[in-house]
């Protein structure tokens, strides 16, 4: 690539994966640090693009997930032909996610093989059994082609989301955060399905444990979460404890997490967004594998059963008994929270770590 060049990326359509797709974006300003990358995504991911560096321009896709809607996508398409672009990477699989470069008449469109694509790409690439995680697949298609596979995504491609201090300070106002005590961050939903989702009962215990002890909890999650949040925040019993699912963007999250001194999450997007902004996340794992999706920071701590079961990576538990998640108990979860906080050797209070805003 010369430094000239205008990169058009069709990105996922998973909060996760457009968090994890921003290892691709680090390693082509790496390698060519005045290329500039615009990003086809859809509406609700655009505010998570502006909190990365390397995305010159977020360009919204109008079209509900799974929708064809060829007429709109010609038109974008069509529309972005003034751009110039000298390559497209499409992330997502699907035949659909590579016509807007096909219509845009981008000269050098890469992809991996599936769903019929052969006249929407000309860089088809195989996907390789040794590309077993997300984050490793995108990279992948930033490599030319017969360069070697990444074992690994090291430090330096890892997503990091940039964070807005004035933002966070009119979050902690808005919300009426105390900031008397460390802050929590609980992220209890999974869009996926069920199971994926550690039961709610068991969040809300462990709210109101961290709550006694003098923690400050935000539940975070969207609109289709603010039932499960409400359940949540009543089963704590504490007015420390505060649902804010629905009532924050996705920009907002990563805010508020920066500020937490841990997040409790389930494999969901909104742990990938936690890890890039920095906290340390707590990861629970149920029907899918830390294997494949993991959260790509040294500031993780996992629980993960392993059982003959598992990953089924079924959104529901096929056999009815949801153990790889029943079994872990809060128990387990607050002493990972409390080691990553050093309650028990480094702070005389039974929770340290940062506290709202600090």
């Amino acid at each position: 690539m010369s430094g000239a060049d205008k990169v058009l990326i069709v990105g996922p359509s998973w909060v996760g994966d457009m968090v994890m797709a921003q290892a691709l974006y680090r390693l082509l300003k790496q390698r060519s640090p005045s290329a500039e990358i615009h990003v086809v995504a859809p509406s609700w991911s655009l505010p998570v693009l502006e909190r990365m560096p390397e995305v010159a321009r977020g360009i919204e896709l109008g079209v509900a997930h799974g929708e064809l809607a060829l007429g709109r996508r010609r038109r974008l398409g069509v529309g972005l032909r003034g751009e110039s672009y000298a390559r497209a990477i499409v992330l997502p699989r699907s035949a659909k996610a590579a016509l807007v470069p096909w219509f845009a008449r981008v000269p050098r469109r890469t992809g991996f093989r599936g769903e019929w694509r052969y006249g929407l790409l000309n860089d088809r690439r195989d996907l390789d059994p040794r590309l077993d995680q997300t984050v490793k697949r995108f990279v992948a298609l930033g490599l030319e082609r017969g360069e070697p596979l990444p074992d690994t995504v090291p430090p330096s491609l890892r997503p990091r989301l940039t964070v807005d201090r004035g933002n966070l300070e009119r979050l902690v106002k808005t919300h009426e955060l105390a900031g008397d005590g460390p802050l929590i961050a609980l992220l209890p939903g999974a869009e996926y399905g069920p199971a994926k989702r550690w039961p709610t009962e068991r969040y809300a215990a462990l709210a109101a444990e961290l709550a006694r002890a003098g923690a400050e909890i935000v539940v975070l999650g969207s609109a289709k979460e603010a039932a499960l949040g409400e359940e949540l925040r009543a089963g704590a019993a504490s007015a420390r404890v505060h649902n804010l699912c629905g009532k924050t963007t996705l920009a907002d999250v990563v805010d508020l997490t920066s500020a937490s001194a841990a997040a409790v999450s389930n494999d969901s997007g909104l742990m990938h967004v936690a890890a890039a902004a920095g906290t340390h996340v707590v990861a629970i794992y149920g029907s899918s594998s830390p294997k494949f999706t993991p959260p790509l920071s040294d500031a993780s701590t996992v629980l993960y059963l392993g059982l003959t079961c598992s990953p089924c990576f079924a959104r529901t538990c096929p056999l009815g008994h949801l153990r790889c998640l029943r079994e872990i108990d809060v128990g387990a979860v607050l002493a990972s929270v409390e080691a990553v906080l050093g309650a028990r050797e480094r702070s005389p209070a039974p929770l340290g770590g940062k506290r709202v805003g600090g």
